[in-house]
C-alpha cells in the first residue's frame, strides 16, 4: 500500500539511506535532464500515526523522486520494515512503468536499461 497524503515519515525529516542520480529524456528527444531518487530509512508504524489500522510489525518506507516529471513522493506501508525497504528500493520496477514515455540513463550517458528504450531487462 502506498500513501502520498499524511505520513509518519515526512519529507523534511526523512533520513536518506540511499540515493541514485540518473537522467531522463522524453522518447525521441535528445535533451537529458537529471533526477535523483532518495530512499528513506524504514520504520515501524506507530498506531494512530496513520489513518488505517496497523499492528506492532507494520513497516513504512519513504521514497522521493526529485527532478522527474512524474511526482513520486510517497510512503510505502506493508507487513514489516524489511518488506517496506524492499519495495521502496525497487526503482527498476518503478522506472519501467514509465519506459513507454521516457528513456533513462546513467550520468555517464549509458542507457539505464539494457538498451536505450528497452525496459524489458
Amino acid at each position: 500500500m502506498t500513501q502520498s497524503g499524511r505520513s509518519q515519515i515526512e519529507s523534511k525529516t526523512m533520513k536518506t539511506i540511499a540515493e541514485r542520480r540518473l537522467h531522463w529524456a522524453p522518447k525521441g528527444q535528445s535533451e537529458r535532464l537529471e533526477f535523483t531518487i532518495r530512499i528513506g530509512a524504514p520504520t515501524v508504524v506507530e498506531p494512530g500515526s496513520v489513518e488505517f489500522p496497523v499492528n506492532e510489525a507494520t513497516g513504512a518506507c519513504r521514497r522521493e523522486y526529485h527532478g522527474f516529471p512524474v511526482k513520486i513522493n510517497d510512503t510505502i506501508y506493508v507487513a514489516d520494515v524489511l518488506q517496506a525497504l524492499q519495495l521502496a528500493v525497487d526503482v527498476d520496477s518503478t522506472l519501467k512503468r514509465f519506459s513507454d514515455r521516457y528513456d533513462f540513463f546513467f550520468p555517464t550517458g549509458e542507457p539505464y536499461f539494457a538498451s536505450e528504450g528497452d525496459a524489458s531487462s
